[in-house]
C-alpha cells in the first residue's frame, strides 16, 4: 500500500491588534452551525501570542453577552439561527413542560402550550426556533403537524346530563376530553374507557373524542390490567378471526412427519418451569454415551412448523412481538390452542422440536453439536421447586439426569464468570392473588440451582445457533441474522461507578478490556454483600449497563461475555425466536441470505415492543404494589433510597420491594440541593445529605391509585395535609371549560397552589 504525504498546512495570516474585531468576525461568518471556541478561532485568525488570544477570548465572551453569538456551554460558541425551522417529534406533558425533540441535532426544545397547535406526544411536526438569548432556554413554535401518531388515552368516564368527559390517567395530557353522549358507545359514569381524540380545535382548551372500547368499571381488577395494556399501545383481547385460524391447526405429527425428523421419543426427557406456567417451550434431554460422555439435547418447541410466513397467525404474532407478563396474567403472542396446547411440550405427548444436542465430557466440554428438527416425548413436568428439591436431597425422580445437568451447568456458569460475564442477582418481587385480584401477599422470587441449570443450556444453546450461522466454517461470508446484542456499557456512567465505588474501597475499572472491567465489577459485588453500600454500588452497576436488543449487526454480547448471541429457545413467547427458526432451517438448507435490511426493520420492531411489554410489566406491578400498600398507610417501614431526583427520593421497602416517593417538598427542615452526579440530595443549612442506597425509614402517607404512586415521609415527620392534586390545577376539567367563569376557578386554584408553598 502506498504511504500517505503530508502537505504542510498554509500559514495562517498573523493578526495584530488593529483588524482583530475583523478578522474574528470573518472568521465567525464562514463556521455556519458549527461550534467553536477562543484557541480555534485564535489558530484560524493567525493569533499567536497569549496576549492575543486572551483579546480574542475576551471578544468571543462580550459577544455572546451582546447576543451576536451563543455560548452553547461554558468557552464554546456557535453562530445563533435567528428563525430555524425543523422537524422532530412532540413531547406533551400533563405538567405543561411540552417539547420537541429535534431532527438535526436531537435537541430538546420547549414548546409553550399556545405555541402547540394541540400536537399530542409522538407527533411529527415542524417547528420554527427562535433565536436562543443570553440567560434564556431556545424556544420553538409549531408551525405544522406533519403526521399524527395513532394514540388512544385511557381514563375514568364522568357522564352528565348534556356532555361527557374522559379524565385521563395519562402523563401525556393535562386535559380531560370532551365526548359527546353519542360517542360513548355505552359507557357510564366511572367506567373505564379507551377514548380517541377526534378534534382539538385553536381556540379550545379541552379536545372533543369517542370512546374506542369500555374495559369495565374502574377498579375492576381486569379493567385495570387491560387498561395498563391499552397504555402502552398492547393488544388486551384476540381478533375471533385469528382464533379461529389458530383452532384449525391439528398436531400432524404423522409416520411421514416423524420420518424426517431425529426420533428422540425413548430419551429421558423433561420440562422445568414456573409451577403456575402453561406454554412450555423448552424441554432437555440426557443420556450416556457407549465412550462415557453425554448427550445433552435442548428441545425447542418447533412454532414454525405451524405458524407459515405470511398468514394471519404469522402477522399477528409479528405485530406482537411477544408475551406480555403482567403480575396476574399472561397475555401470549399465539393464541392459547397453540401456546398451551399443540406447542407445548406437555409430559406425555408426542411433541415436534427443533434442537441443538449436544456431546458433553464431564468437564462440560463440548465435544460436538449438531442443530436437528426433532420428535420428542417429556417423561415429566418438573416445577422449578420440584426440581430445586432433587438437587438439595438428592432424591427424587430422574434424580441421576438432574444431578448430572445440575453439575455440568454449574461448570458452564463458571466459565462464563471467568471469561467476563457480569453477574447480577436480584430478587423479583410476586404477589399472593385473592379470587377478586387484589394482592393479599408478597413473596420474593429467587433464582437458585433449578433456575440456572435451564438458563445456562438455554445459553448454550443460543450461543451455539448464533456461532452456527454468525462464524461460519471456510472462511464463508456470514448471511443476515438476528443477534440478541448488548453494548459496552456508558463510559461516563462506569466512571462514576468506579470513582464512586474507590470512595468505599473497591476496586472497579473503568476502562480495559471488557473481561477485565467485567471481573471487577463481579469482584465488587461480590465483595459488597451485605454491606451498608450493597444496594447503592449494585444499583450503579446496573445503571451503567446498556440495554440488550435484537440487531442484524453483530457486536456481541457484553453482559454474558460472548462474542455470539441470538434468542431461539423460546419461539411460542418471541417472534425473534420464530425468525431465527426460519433463517436457520433456511440456511442450514443452503438457501441464499435474506434481506439485510428488512431485517433491521423487523429486529427494531421486536425491540421496540419488547421494552413496550417491559414497561406493561412494570406498570402491572407498581399498580399491585399501590393497591397493597393503601391496606397500610401510616404504617413504618425500613427501606433503601432507590434513586435521587431534584423532585425527591425513591424509597424501596425491606419487607416488599415496593417503592414510593419522599418528595423534596415534604423534606421541610431545610432547602435541599441535588448533585446529579453523586447521586444526593444535602441541605444547605444543615449539611443532612440523602445518598442512593443509605437505609432510611419511612411512613406511607399517600398511595394513589390512579397515577400508580406511593408518596412515603420520613418516620417522624408529620404526613402534610394537601389538597387532592387533579383538583389544584392538573387537568382543565371540561366542567371547568363550560362554566360561566372558568377565569374566577382558575385563579382560586393557583391561589391554592401559591399558599401551600
Amino acid at each position: 500500500m502506498p504511504s500517505r504525504s503530508f502537505q504542510p498546512k498554509k500559514k495562517p495570516t498573523r493578526t495584530t491588534a488593529v483588524n482583530l474585531d475583523e478578522a474574528v468576525r470573518e472568521y465567525i461568518n464562514g463556521q455556519g452551525a458549527a461550534t467553536f471556541n477562543y484557541k480555534q478561532a485564535s489558530a484560524a485568525i493567525g493569533a499567536a501570542t497569549p496576549k492575543m488570544q486572551k483579546a480574542v477570548a475576551m471578544l468571543l465572551a462580550e459577544m455572546a453577552f451582546d447576543g451576536d453569538i451563543t455560548e452553547v456551554s461554558p468557552g464554546k460558541y456557535k453562530n445563533p439561527q435567528r428563525s430555524t425551522v425543523d422537524t422532530g417529534i412532540f413531547v406533551r406533558r400533563s405538567n405543561g413542560k411540552n417539547s420537541v425533540i429535534c431532527d438535526t441535532d436531537g435537541e430538546n426544545v420547549f414548546v409553550a402550550e399556545r405555541n402547540s397547535m394541540h400536537a399530542l406526544n409522538g407527533d411529527k411536526v415542524r417547528v420554527t426556533i427562535a433565536a436562543r438569548r443570553r440567560g434564556a432556554e431556545p424556544e420553538a413554535e409549531v408551525v405544522e403537524i406533519i403526521e399524527k401518531k395513532d394514540q388512544v388515552f385511557i381514563g375514568t368516564l364522568k357522564v352528565e346530563k348534556y356532555f361527557a368527559y374522559l379524565r385521563t390517567d395519562s402523563k401525556f395530557l393535562a386535559t380531560d376530553i370532551f365526548i359527546p353522549r353519542n360517542r360513548l358507545r355505552g359507557g357510564k359514569t366511572g367506567d373505564k374507557a379507551v377514548v380517541r381524540i377526534t378534534q382539538w380545535g385553536d381556540d379550545d382548551k379541552n379536545p372533543r373524542g369517542e370512546v374506542v372500547d369500555i374495559l369495565g368499571e374502574s377498579g375492576n381488577n381486569h379493567a385495570e390490567m387491560h387498561a395498563i395494556l391499552a397504555e402502552f399501545g398492547l393488544p388486551y383481547r384476540y381478533p375471533k378471526n385469528v382464533e379461529a385460524a389458530a383452532e384449525k391447526i391439528g398436531a400432524g405429527i404423522t409416520e411421514e412427519e416423524i420420518g424426517r425428523r431425529v426420533d428422540m421419543r425413548n430419551t429421558v426427557t423433561f420440562t422445568i418451569d414456573p409451577k403456575d406456567a402453561k406454554d412450555f417451550d423448552d424441554a432437555l434431554s440426557l443420556r450416556k454415551l457407549p465412550n462415557g460422555h453425554y448427550e445433552v439435547g435442548v428441545h425447542i418447541a418447533d412454532v414454525t412448523h405451524y405458524v407459515r410466513p405470511d398468514t394471519l397467525l404469522d402477522r399477528e404474532a409479528q405485530s406482537r412481538a411477544t408475551s406480555v407478563y403482567l403480575v396476574d396474567r399472561v397475555v401470549p403472542m399465539l393464541p392459547e390452542h397453540l401456546s398451551n396446547g399443540i406447542c407445548s411440550l406437555r409430559p406425555d405427548e408426542e411433541k415436534l422440536t427443533f434442537s441443538c444436542i449436544f456431546e458433553m465430557d464431564d468437564k462440560a466440554r463440548v465435544v460436538n453439536s449438531r442443530i436437528a428438527r426433532t420428535v420428542i416425548k417429556s417423561n415429566r413436568r418438573f416445577t422449578y421447586e420440584e426440581a430445586q428439591q432433587v438437587i438439595e436431597t438428592g432424591e427424587g425422580d430422574y434424580r441421576d439426569e438432574i444431578l448430572t445437568l445440575d453439575r455440568l451447568a454449574k461448570i458452564l456458569r463458571q466459565q462464563r464468570y471467568e471469561a467476563g460475564a457480569v453477574e447480577f442477582d436480584r430478587a423479583e418481587v410476586k404477589f399472593d392473588i385473592d379470587a377478586d385480584g387484589r394482592p393479599v401477599g408478597v413473596f420474593f422470587k429467587e433464582s437458585k440451582d433449578a433456575n440456572k441449570l435451564i438458563e445456562e443450556f438455554m445459553l448454550l444453546a443460543n450461543r451455539t445457533v448464533a456461532e452456527t450461522i454468525g462464524n461460519p466454517a471456510g472462511h464463508k461470508k456470514p448471511k443476515a441474522f438476528v443477534y440478541r446484542v448488548h453494548d459496552m456499557p456508558d463510559p461516563g456512567k462506569l466512571a462514576d461507578l468506579a470513582q464512586l465505588s474507590r470512595t468505599f474501597g473497591f476496586k472497579v475499572r473503568a476502562s480495559g478490556t471488557a473481561r477485565d472491567v467485567n471481573r471487577s465489577i463481579n469482584k465488587m459485588l461480590s465483595e459488597v454483600k451485605g454491606r451498608g453500600e450493597e444496594n447503592f454500588l449494585s444499583t450503579l452497576a446496573i445503571r451503567s449497563m446498556a440495554k440488550a436488543i435484537y440487531s442484524t449487526v453483530n457486536i456481541g454480547h457484553y453482559g454474558l461475555a460472548f462474542d455470539y448471541y441470538t434468542h431461539f429457545t423460546s419461539p411460542i413467547r418471541r417472534y425473534p425466536d420464530m425468525m431465527v427458526h426460519r433463517l436457520l432451517e433456511k440456511y442450514l438448507n443452503g438457501g441464499r441470505s435474506v434481506n439485510a435490511a428488512k431485517l433491521e426493520d423487523q429486529c427494531k420492531h421486536c425491540s421496540d415492543m419488547e421494552q413496550l411489554a417491559s414497561n406493561a410489566e412494570r406498570a402491572s406491578i407498581k399498580y399491585k404494589q399501590v393497591e397493597y400498600m393503601t391496606e397500610h398507610l401510616g404504617d413504618e417501614y425500613t427501606g433503601v433510597i432507590s434513586g435521587v431526583t431534584e423532585w425527591g427520593l425513591y424509597v424501596e421497602l425491606d419487607e416488599n420491594l415496593c417503592e414510593g416517593l419522599v418528595p423534596v417538598r415534604d423534606l421541610a427542615d431545610d432547602y435541599y440541593d441535588f448533585d446529579e452526579k453523586n447521586y444526593t440530595l444535602t441541605g444547605r443549612r444543615h449539611g443532612v445529605k440523602y445518598r442512593l442506597g443509605d437505609e432510611v425509614k419511612v411512613r406511607v402517607a399517600r398511595a394513589d391509585l390512579a397515577k400508580k404512586q406511593l408518596d412515603f415521609v420520613l418516620a417522624g415527620d408529620k404526613i402534610p395535609e394537601r389538597p387532592d392534586e387533579d383538583a389544584m390545577g392538573r387537568k382543565v376539567s371540561v366542567r371547568e371549560a363550560l362554566s360561566k367563569s372558568p377565569k374566577k376557578q382558575y385563579q382560586n386554584k393557583k391561589n391554592g397552589r401559591r399558599s401551600r408553598r
